[in-house]
């Protein structure tokens, strides 16, 4: 019994740890925006699946050793927001392969870039001209960021002197034919709901989503949308 309890324990124990730290630092290991995040989410997954099966390794030495390294990561990523010489060397800087629409070809060999990645990268942002592209940089996390010459760029609201009107985010109302109480305030009531929904001859109940869009408009999304042949694919 104990052989099977054993490592049910160590799981479920290492399983929290990995919320814990994902709720604290999640957000820095995700991106993979540098080269430590990458490194230690990699660590991270070594050290839970160690933690979790391997019965052989100490479970307390373990867990000493994990918590170690996620507040030196933490540590690092603190001094290093506060120094910008540090976060250049742990974070790496981008490097540019195009410039006023010539290609770096010293750069290029510096990252092992050759034409067929950078043409493909171009691609996978809707550029197939390269003489399109006034400068292009190799970022760390090995996205490919591009500023097009002018005569390729898209138009603006600006560039058309359309008057700039703010936007705010979404308001969601009612969810699961419930109304979400913490984002009802004085504009958008519960009285105020049910009277829009009167309008369109619904209740509460009959709605599986409501929202006020970013730009003020009211959706409503019925539970019966009443759709002759809806399309089954996820």
């Amino acid at each position: 019994m104990m052989d099977f309890l054993i490592p049910v324990l160590r799981t479920s124990v290492s399983f929290i740890l990995l919320l814990f730290v994902t709720f604290s630092i999640g957000k820095h290991i995700g991106s993979h925006k540098n080269y430590y995040s990458f490194a230690l989410s990699v660590v991270i997954g070594s050290f839970i699946a160690n933690m979790g099966f391997d019965t052989a390794l100490s479970f307390k030495e373990m867990t000493v050793a994990f918590l170690t390294l996620v507040i030196l990561f933490y540590l690092f990523n603190s001094i290093s927001s506060r120094s910008r010489s540090l976060r250049k060397w742990l974070s790496g800087r981008p490097t540019v392969l195009i410039e006023k629409g010539k290609l770096l070809e010293e750069n290029m060999k510096k990252v092992k870039f050759s034409i067929d990645d950078l043409n493909q990268h171009l691609r996978e942002k809707n550029v197939f001209n390269i003489y399109e592209v006034e400068f292009a940089l190799l970022e760390v996390d090995g996205e490919l960021s591009i500023l097009k010459k002018k005569p390729y760029q898209s138009l603006t609201k600006q560039d058309l002197h359309i008057p700039h009107s703010n936007e705010n985010l979404p308001v969601e109302l009612v969810m699961d034919g419930k109304v979400i109480d913490k984002n009802v305030d004085d504009k958008y009531n519960r009285e105020w709901i049910e009277s829009e929904f009167r309008k369109r001859n619904l209740k509460i109940e009959e709605v599986y989503y409501a929202v006020i869009n970013s730009n003020g408009s009211l959706f409503v999304d019925k539970y019966k949308d009443h759709l002759q042949s809806p399309v089954d694919v996820e």
